[in-house]
């Protein structure tokens, strides 16, 4: 049988923490200018057409979290003045203060980033699509930013075949694994991809600033969030896959979306900050 290879390779990234109080901090990561192609080969397995055209996009260079938003960092925000609307102080149904918040709508995201800004005068949002992956990938164009395959060793996901969905548990000649059924506190897995980034495959899913297209027919080439005037029931983009689902949807391209009003265990978000505002 063929190796599994698993690029665990640490690599030192250039960040600025942001002190929420009482001890609470968000570290913050610088993300490079650069080019790159973004969705996947139509010979990638488990390939998409909503991952197609393969495009090259341009990206300026912005900051985004090292991990998710966590649950203290998370009920830090939350006691800050509100902005739009209300938000739950303690959302998530899988406990911890270092696991990722869940159960938050994506205009439930948005909110907490206009808070954050509000607070810090530097100007918090979701990521774009584009970003996002350009993010997650780090430079590489393997399916997963440590290689061609993933297991659960290093991420978590839903590692064991699940008939009534036909979900396999592992990702072409890697091997099945175990299925958790919970998040898992952040960056415990150790392995960071080369710009210093944890938990962009697996754990929850991360909402983006974008509306969903079923394909990159028209998509902009900028890094910029692909939006359509439309009403409030135009779903949101998802990146990243879950502790609830299978390793195909944990790839650097897959693309899925929600509703920007629902709420699951297993959906989430990460920040991002202009570069040139620090």
């Amino acid at each position: 049988m063929a190796k599994i290879v698993i690029n665990r390779t640490q690599k030192t990234a250039q960040y600025y923490v942001e002190d929420l109080g009482n001890g609470i901090t968000l570290d913050i990561v610088l993300i490079p200018g650069g080019s790159f192609m973004m969705g996947s080969p139509e010979d990638e397995l488990e390939h998409r057409e909503s991952e197609s055209p393969q495009h090259l996009v341009n990206i300026k260079q912005f900051c985004i979290g090292k991990y998710p938003i966590t649950q203290e960092q998370w009920k830090a925000v939350v006691a800050l003045p509100q902005v739009q609307k209300e938000l739950d102080l303690d959302p998530s149904h899988f406990k911890g203060d270092k696991r990722p918040v869940e159960q938050v709508s994506w205009y439930d995201a948005v909110e907490f980033c206009d808070r954050l800004t509000s607070c810090t005068k530097r100007q918090y949002r979701l990521p774009s699509e584009a970003e996002w992956e350009y993010a997650c990938r780090a430079g590489t164009s393997t399916p997963f930013h440590f290689g061609e395959t993933i297991t659960t060793d290093v991420a978590n996901y839903r590692g064991t075949d699940n008939e009534g969905y036909n979900w396999s548990g592992s990702y072409g000649r890697g091997p099945k694994g175990i299925y958790r059924e919970e998040t898992t506190e952040v960056g415990s897995f150790g392995v960071a991809n080369a710009f210093g980034l944890y938990d962009m495959h697996g754990n929850i899913w991360e909402w983006c600033a974008d509306h969903w297209h079923e394909d990159y027919k028209g998509a902009p080439t900028n890094g910029i969030p692909w939006r359509q005037d439309r009403n409030n029931n135009q779903t949101m983009l998802l990146r990243g896959g879950s502790w609830y689902h299978n390793s195909l949807v944990c790839r650097s391209a897959y693309r899925f979306s929600y509703s920007p009003f629902d709420i699951y265990d297993f959906l989430g978000f990460r920040v991002v900050c202009n570069a040139h505002l620090l």
